[in-house]
């Protein structure tokens, strides 16, 4: 089955955008654990390591799919 080049430049592109949201959930864990002791903080740091889970799950599931698709594409003929 040929998958079409537009359809893997835009699984691609889903990809690479997933890993630039999973690195800035990252960035902003990190600011977070590196922020005032207080239970506040606390909280925010706990929320943002659960937006940085969910990105990171979103950027594995687009690197699945292109992976399959080029896979698929070029392997399996």
């Amino acid at each position: 089955m040929t998958i079409e080049k537009a359809d893997l430049d835009q699984m691609q592109s889903n990809y690479k955008a997933a890993v630039d949201e999973w690195v800035t959930a990252i960035r902003l864990e990190e600011a977070l654990a590196s922020a005032n002791h207080s239970v506040a903080e606390i909280d925010k740091w706990e929320a943002a390591a659960n937006r940085e889970e969910e990105a990171r799950n979103q950027a594995k599931a687009a690197k699945q799919a292109y992976e399959s698709a080029l896979r698929q594409e070029f392997v399996d003929f």
